[in-house]
């Protein structure tokens, strides 16, 4: 029977462990002030960082899901480990030789937990593996196929690639000579067990190791070599053991996750050949999924690496896919998981449908580099695949495509945005703005049917055709609060500010060259509709006055934000003669705001004209016409950014 650990040797394991490091192999840690640090919980998800350590105290603490600790609790509960389990891996880094109590010994006689003994095991596989793909005649194959590939002996080192004999025992008979059970082998899923015994269970195949972010080793990816192989899939890979979860495990990611934090950007690819060829391109965050679909546990490794936290800069995450509809398949799955990322997602895909290896080997490692600097945004892949499969040449596939891409649209996390893309997707499939625009609305009010179904009866909803056009006064209701990340929404919000709590700083002329659509947030838009309403400043009108009239002119909706807006600091110094905001401030603050309006109605004149252009039939007059407005727009845009410069 196994002997407890002696109490000083666990003491001494907790003091030598860094708590800090042993985090880190999980979670990209920052600073979050005097003595701590923080980062994405790894036993939750979660957008903005819970998850706290002080490494002074070798303790750690979340404060969103409320679990905490030592040093030890993390690695028993991040890895799924007994205490005694992970005391020893701890010691087993340290170098540090644990004593048990009464003359006891590790368990059945063994010198480290089964977790560890099965890592062990698969490391003297990954070991036995390599050296026969470098050193038998029968891994000819094997290196001829790497070969093929651009991938040389270097290469099959760095990596780890192996080659599993033909024979079916050999590696079973190197791992017993080596201590290990066949129990082990078989629980490791290094062996299968049959009639006659055990047998290994990847026979005449090109093997990769997969590793685990700690970079231990806990499978094996396997590729078919010969035709007579009597399993007919071109990839085996270890089954799900104690040690392999293949829904949490990305290859590669031992070797990518530095370079994933540093540049807080993480390329999905798809296959094994595709890391390899990444990595020795310069690409050395891509990592891919192992005997499965990239999923919803991937998403969240890759989110504690690379910081995916929604007060910092958004990060990114390129997907690489085949061009072929199985890509596109893959692709559209991957949009349909978008939301849970709070940073920018891309996708590439090489010309020709080629994955990072074909195209390594086709182009050089600068048009792999490339590939993943030129990927275009999520979206923009999600809907050209989407609206690919129509007929825009008719009316009738124009309409078809706009159906079908409003409720990608309509899926946008950033509603701000919307209006943008709006008019991006009516260029692309060429269409009216407003078209678009009703079909994204109409999409909005299906989704919101839907959601209703999930949280109770719905029996008695109309169909989404025969949904009411909401009122005005119901969308107001609904407003989303503003999102002062976006700089242009902020300047709008120190404007509104501005208007309020100085009236005086405004001519009406000033007011009245503003369009109510120049406000790109729904509420900013609501309150200025209250300062029309109100009438505009007037002379010898107090600010609070003023205020109370814009209150009460304002949607109810918004009111409160009125009321905030009237009193919350602004972020620049008063003229000393006025006692008034500086008038460059005040100018500057209308220019970015009137700036909205001039580019919006140049971008729909630039999709009109290409619309035109695109139509053999268009009026040359109309056209001339359009261009002339064109013109007009730039020149006022042009002069605008002079009166603000």
């Amino acid at each position: 029977m196994a002997g407890r650990i002696k109490t000083d040797d666990i003491a001494l394991v907790k003091e030598r462990s860094s708590i800090e490091d042993v985090v880190r192999e999980h979670v990209t840690l920052r600073p979050a002030g005097p003595g701590s640090m923080k980062g994405l919980c790894p036993f939750h998800d979660e957008k903005t960082p819970s998850f706290t350590i002080r490494p002074a105290v070798g303790a750690w603490h979340c404060f969103g899901c409320g679990e905490g600790g030592d040093v030890i609790s993390f690695v028993q509960k991040v890895e799924h480990l007994t205490f005694t389990e992970s005391v020893e891996r701890l010691a087993g880094k340290l170098g540090l030789e644990l004593h048990y109590e009464e003359g006891g010994r590790p368990r059945d006689g063994e010198s480290l937990g089964r977790r560890s003994r099965l890592v062990e095991a698969h490391r003297a596989a990954q070991e036995f593996y390599l050296e026969r793909l470098l050193e038998s005649q029968e891994a000819r194959i094997g290196r001829d196929f790497l070969r093929e590939r651009g991938f040389g002996g270097d290469a099959a080192r760095r990596f780890g690639v192996g080659f599993a004999p033909r024979g079916g025992e050999e590696l079973s008979r190197h791992l017993r000579a080596k201590g290990f059970s066949d129990e082990e082998l078989v629980l490791g899923g290094l062996s299968g067990r049959g009639s006659r015994g055990i047998y290994d269970r990847f026979r005449g195949r090109l093997v990769w190791p997969i590793r685990d972010i700690t970079g231990d080793t806990v499978g094996f990816g396997a590729r078919r070599l010969y035709d007579d192989d009597r399993i007919a899939a071109k990839y085996l890979n270890t089954s799900e053991t104690p040690i392999y979860k293949k829904s949490t495990v990305l290859y590669g990611l031992d070797l990518a996750k530095k370079a994933i934090a540093a540049e807080r950007k993480a390329v999905v690819v798809e296959g094994y050949t595709d890391v390899m060829a990444c990595h020795l391109a310069g690409v050395e965050g891509a990592v891919a999924s192992c005997g499965t679909a990239f999923g919803v546990d991937h998403i969240k490794v890759l989110r504690r690496i690379m910081r995916d936290e929604a007060d910092l800069a958004p990060a990114r995450v390129v997907f690489t896919f085949d061009g072929d509809a199985a890509g596109q398949k893959a692709a559209m799955k991957a949009f349909g998981e978008d939301q849970r990322w709070a940073s920018q997602s891309f996708v590439a895909v090489a010309e020709g449908g080629m994955d990072p290896c074909e195209l390594r080997i086709a182009q050089g490692d600068d048009a792999v580099r490339h590939l993943v600097d030129d990927a275009v945004p999520m979206f923009e892949f999600a809907v050209r695949t989407t609206i690919a499969r129509f007929d825009m040449s008719t009316a009738e596939g124009r309409v078809q495509a706009m159906r079908a891409a409003a409720p990608i649209v309509n899926s946008i996390r950033d509603s701000s945005m919307r209006p943008e893309y709006v008019r991006t997707v009516a260029g692309w499939i060429g269409v009216e703005v407003e078209q678009v625009q009703a079909e994204v609305a109409r999409a909005g009010r299906i989704a919101a049917r839907d959601a209703q179904k999930d949280v109770g009866p719905s029996a008695n909803l109309p169909d989404a055709d025969a949904v009411p056009e909401p009122s005005e006064q119901e969308a107001r209701a609904a407003l989303p609060p503003p999102d002062l990340r976006d700089p242009i929404v902020f300047a709008e919000r120190q404007l509104l500010q501005t208007v309020l709590q100085y009236p005086g700083s405004f001519s009406p002329a000033d007011l009245d060259a503003i369009e109510p659509t120049a406000f790109t947030a729904p509420a900013h838009r609501a309150v200025f509709d209250g300062i029309r309403g109100a009438g505009g400043p007037q002379p010898g009108l107090s600010a609070k006055a003023w205020a109370d009239r814009v209150t009460e002119a304002a949607p109810l909706s918004v009111r409160g934000l009125v009321a905030e807006l009237a009193v919350a600091a602004l972020p620049t110094r008063m003229d000393k003669a006025t006692g008034l905001p500086e008038r460059r401030y005040v100018d500057a603050l209308l220019v970015r705001v009137q700036e909205v309006t001039l580019t919006r109605k140049i971008a729909d004149a630039m999709s009109a004209m290409r619309r035109m252009a695109a139509d053999p039939h268009s009026d040359p007059a109309r056209a001339r016409a359009l261009s002339a407005e064109l013109q007009d727009l730039q020149r006022e845009l042009a002069q605008l950014r002079e009166r603000a410069s």
